[in-house]
């Protein structure tokens, strides 16, 4: 038995609350059996229908009782006067702007493919990626656009593949990569500022769906020398990324990671010290597994300082794609992640990212789209097609609003029980989890006579230190993928939030208390709000299965007269 409801499996794609879908259902049931039992041709229907009919009224007062009883996560409501932290951005907002507001997103990522802007020739833009009116919309929510420029139409590739006169001057009209470049900040410069110039170019399988760049690493920072010198030329505010890496292609294969050798191309070029090394923040995609996220952003600052170079990094894409979403099934997952354990990786990921050293991190992806099918075996959309929210949108909207305005975050518990420490000039937040398929309980010195006690939905209760201490319960991963000693992505995590001033605290900045104890729990006592409907549940099942008895004996009774006549 599961220590907490499995809600990739219970819960319908519509909602979490699943006494709602229950009464639902059993309305459907009731307005259809009678039509089943008159195409079966029984007589005495009336009489079958009106005793199906009370025994189905008992069951949804029942039902009603877990409603009432049980504990569903609250809305989560934006705090009022409380801006968007702009660390925290969404793939693609502008497909789900209502949403995207909700969510809590300051920015965004927009593709400009330059094969779909211009497929026929230099004279022609067309972008439907991102409208006019779209973009306009971004802006007036005062969402942040960050452009990503990629692909090469067939009309301007070389015979290596590359875009034509790339190694010519940046200022020569036989350059067409420099041309389209120019023509893009020209026409959104105030509008779009930042640029990332191409998408995991370390992919290097021809085959893939992932492959997008035909050249080596020379090719790419001449790509990337050209993209600068052009955007700062056409806009001064120009601010200019590298292409997001993949990391693990090169790790799965045994290769050396494309990042480091390409710094040391960048370092080796002889005008890059002058114009700044040619970029100015460096991009990541990584998922799944929050401690890899901490660790390869740790690892990849690592390789700039060792080349003298101290750039913001991005995290430019991160999710945990889940595979047991009843609305997009998937057949062949690479790596087995339900609803329940997506939701729990985005304030591990979010609050990860964000100690690990990242300037800004975006979730992958807003909403499904088309193309997402051809693209994903994997579902990544916070939100379906249809605009229904999967569960990880509501924890992800809780994380962005209980992380944002931190300080300093510091991951200062890895082993068994997790503890990230938020600290903010007027609170000090600690997100806690366990990393193993057991509930842990928990004790934590407390820094005030009380603080908040937040679940990743939302919900907030308050609790009260003793003995200068609090008291929590962990709930369990649920530990389908593991990677060492550990869950790949840990139990629900909570929030203890303290309205206390960090820097009032005799304490070094970053270096909060641990926590003091933890201990495995095999049982734990549910509350009375949970064993109700536990016992509601046992009631409904014998009232079926007394149903079922009545009707059957009424069926035959009705055969025994129909045979009779």
């Amino acid at each position: 038995m599961r220590l907490y409801p499995n809600i990739g499996q219970t819960v319908p794609k519509e909602s979490l609350n699943h006494s709602v879908y229950l009464l639902s259902l059993v309305h459907i049931h009731q307005d259809s059996n009678p039509l089943a039992l008159r195409e079966r041709g029984f007589r005495g229907e009336g009489r079958t229908q009106r005793i199906l009919s009370l025994w189905l009224k008992l069951l949804v007062v029942l039902l009603i009782g877990i409603v009432v009883f049980q504990p569903f996560p609250a809305p989560v409501k934006a705090q009022p006067g409380h801006p968007p932290d702009l660390r925290f951005g969404v793939i693609e907002p502008q497909h789900a702007p209502d949403q995207a507001a909700e969510l809590g997103a300051a920015w965004g990522r927009a593709r400009f493919h330059w094969a779909l802007i211009q497929p026929d020739g230099p004279d022609q833009w067309q972008v439907d990626e991102l409208t006019s009116d779209e973009l306009a919309g971004e802006i007036d929510a005062g969402r942040e656009v960050v452009g990503l420029l990629i692909g090469i139409p067939e009309w301007a590739k070389d015979d290596a593949g590359l875009p034509q006169g790339l190694y010519l001057a940046p200022g020569d009209p036989g350059n067409l990569w420099a041309n389209f470049v120019r023509e893009a900040v020209t026409r959104y410069a105030g509008q779009i500022n930042h640029w990332i110039i191409w998408n995991e170019p370390d992919v290097w399988d021809v085959s893939h769906p992932a492959y997008t760049w035909p050249g080596d690493v020379d090719d790419y920072v001449h790509l990337l020398k050209v993209a600068y010198l052009v955007a700062n030329e056409a806009n001064p505010d120009s601010v200019i990324h590298l292409a997001a890496m993949s990391h693990w292609w090169d790790v799965e294969y045994g290769r050396e990671l494309y990042f480091p050798r390409l710094l040391d191309a960048i370092l080796a070029d002889p005008d890059a010290a002058q114009n700044d090394y040619f970029y100015d923040a460096a991009t990541l995609q990584l998922y799944f597994n929050p401690a890899t996220v901490y660790e390869i952003i740790e690892e990849y600052r690592g390789y700039q300082s060792e080349c003298g170079l101290d750039k913001p990094i991005w995290l430019l894409e991160t999710n945990a794609a889940p595979t047991t979403d009843p609305a997009w099934p998937v057949a062949d997952p690479n790596l087995n992640v339900t609803l329940l354990e997506q939701a729990a990786y985005m304030p591990q990921g979010l609050a990860l990212a964000l100690a690990a050293g990242a300037d800004r991190v975006a979730i992958y992806k807003l909403i499904d789209t088309p193309g997402d099918v051809v693209a994903n075996p994997e579902p990544f959309g916070l939100v379906r097609a249809d605009h229904s929210p999967r569960p990880a949108f509501k924890t992800a909207q809780v994380a962005i609003d209980l992380l944002s305005a931190a300080d300093c975050l510091t991951w200062n518990e890895r082993h068994i029980v997790s503890q990230v420490v938020v600290e903010k000039s007027d609170q000090v937040v600690r997100l806690l989890w366990s990393r193993v398929p057991v509930a842990q309980s928990v004790e934590i010195p407390a820094l005030a006579e009380s603080a908040e006690l937040v679940d990743m939905w939302g919900n907030r209760q308050e609790i009260e230190a003793e003995n200068g201490h609090y008291h929590l319960t962990l709930y369990a991963g649920e530990c389908l993928q593991t990677t060492g000693d550990y869950c790949m992505i840990g139990g629900p995590p909570v929030y203890i939030v303290e309205n206390v001033d960090a820097a009032d605290l005799p304490l070094d900045p970053g270096s909060l208390p641990l926590i003091s104890s933890y201990e495995p729990l095999d049982k734990i006592e549910a509350p009375l709000c949970r064993v109700v409907p536990v016992i509601v549940y046992i009631v409904i099942g014998a009232l079926v299965i007394g149903a079922g008895m009545v009707i059957k004996s009424i069926r035959k009774k009705d055969s025994i007269e129909s045979v009779s006549e």
